[in-house]
């Protein structure tokens, strides 16, 4: 067998990379969101903070918030075929119209 070699932030450089304006300090904000049952997000990850941050394959999905989970929302997107939830902090969501 093959080691895998990589972790979950493996080839993200891009994904994760900001633009020059928008470096610095991350809004409080940003933090302090509050969603409701049925709201629609974008997964959009803050790369300075790793902290409830979802896997990068559904980096820029959109889906429904289900529930809290403590600080977190539970999130339920649509991969390919398969409905699947994801635990977000709110950091990482931005708010779909």
């Amino acid at each position: 067998m093959v080691k895998r070699i990589g972790g979950r932030m493996r080839k993200s450089r891009q994904k994760l990379s900001k633009n020059i304006r928008q470096r610095g300090k991350i809004k409080i904000s940003d933090f302090l969101q509050k969603f409701k049952q049925g709201d629609r997000v974008a997964l959009k990850a803050e790369p300075a903070y790793q902290k409830g941050q979802y896997f990068l394959r559904f980096h820029g999905k959109t889906g429904t918030v289900t529930k809290q989970r403590g600080e977190c929302y539970e999130v339920k997107i649509k991969d390919f075929t398969k409905e699947k939830t994801v635990v977000v902090h709110p950091v990482h969501l931005k708010r779909v119209s």
